[in-house]
């Protein structure tokens, strides 16, 4: 499946812990830019346009990654959103997905011919801690959301999610936390959270060990080149 990054805002702020060492205040930095200034892209409409010979810039069967240098969900995005929905109800013919810490705003922010979900779009919802899948996780189960998946990245506590994990689940994503400043990683939460999943019957996916990683009474240090590789070569990913 072809791979597209849209994202139609850039800007957030940070509003619990899993965002204390955000990836784009880290890029933004380098570049002196202030992160909290939310502000539409030159790549707004994206999804809506075409090349030379009229056909789409994103073609159909694409997986879109949407949103990925701020939240979907935010409340500064308000006034462009539904111009976002109206592009994604016309691209029926591509899978746009987005990561949201603000699944709580979900209901005030869908279209509203939105129904039980659009069938294209696949929402995850993240919780780095046992308060933030306490919190969350509830109002995700009972979102009207097509395809639904949780990511416990940055995974930063050991996190139980054997109650709400079931059919409504397509996956779960664990993973630490990368660069400089990241906190421990320890392999042990990674594999009580595979554990949970093979006991409901839920795929998992260990997606990255972050910079810090403890495994076997020992802390790595592992950059960032290496860390997705070190994730797929521990082989615990679960497919039921």
């Amino acid at each position: 499946m072809h791979m597209v990054n849209w994202n139609p805002w850039h800007g957030c702020h940070k509003i619990s812990p899993g965002c204390q060492h955000c990836y784009m205040y880290r890029s933004d930095a380098r570049y002196e830019r202030d992160s909290t200034l939310v502000r539409k892209t030159s790549s707004f409409n994206l999804p809506l346009r075409r090349n030379r010979s009229g056909e789409w810039k994103i073609p159909t069967n694409s997986m879109v990654w949407t949103c990925f240098t701020s939240d979907f969900l935010l409340p500064d995005a308000d006034d462009w959103r539904a111009e976002a929905w109206d592009m994604i109800r016309q691209r029926r013919d591509v899978h746009f997905l987005f990561i949201t810490k603000r699944i709580d705003r979900f209901a005030k922010c869908i279209p509203t011919d939105w129904g039980d979900g659009w069938p294209h779009v696949h929402v995850c919802c993240t919780c780095e801690n046992q308060q933030m899948a306490d919190y969350r996780l509830p109002i995700f189960q009972e979102a009207p959301i097509a395809h639904k998946s949780i990511v416990t990245e940055p995974l930063l506590e050991r996190i139980d999610l054997s109650k709400w994990l079931g059919s409504w689940v397509s996956g779960v994503i664990a993973g630490g936390e990368s660069g400089p400043d990241a906190r421990v990683c320890h392999y042990d939460w990674i594999l009580d959270i595979r554990r949970q999943c093979i006991d409901a019957k839920v795929p998992f996916r260990f997606k990255q060990t972050g910079a810090c990683f403890f495994k076997d009474g020992r802390l790595y240090h592992i950059e960032r080149r290496f860390q997705h590789a070190q994730a797929r070569k521990a082989a615990i990913n679960y497919r039921p």
